[in-house]
């Protein structure tokens, strides 16, 4: 009983440890720790029932592990696409407003200098201007 609260002590002490070392972590290696964590918990409950903790504890830290680092990475993968489609999004927002900006600018320059049809005035000799 010692030695299973030793090694569930230390392995928590570790996950502890690595988790505040002061770099991120990204999802696959928040979910190495935490299925190591978790899967070393349980196989050390499976193997104190079995007679052999050590073995339950490295088995399940293991399996933990490689399960938690596949669902972190998966997680990483969707967060990844996220952002791409977040920052395409912000970039056509920015290239529509661009295009807004010029197309006012157009408008304001085209009322002054189109041609515009006016009506002709009649002049005193009897001849037509047509500005």
């Amino acid at each position: 009983m010692y030695n299973f609260l030793k090694i569930s002590f230390l392995s928590c002490s570790l996950s502890m440890i690595l988790a505040c070392s002061g770099n991120s972590l990204s999802g696959r290696d928040k979910g190495v720790l935490g299925g190591a964590a978790l899967g070393s918990g349980l196989g050390a409950i499976v193997g104190h029932k079995t007679g052999s903790t050590g073995a339950g504890i490295a088995i399940g830290g293991a399996a933990g592990a490689i399960t938690g680092g596949l669902i972190g990475n998966a997680q990483d993968g969707i967060s990844n696409r996220s952002n791409d489609q977040d920052e395409r999004l912000r970039r056509q927002e920015l290239e529509l407003e661009r295009q807004r900006r010029e197309l006012e600018e157009l408008r304001r320059q085209g009322s002054g200098d189109t041609y515009r049809r006016e009506e002709p005035v009649r002049r005193d000799d009897g001849y037509y201007d047509r500005y």
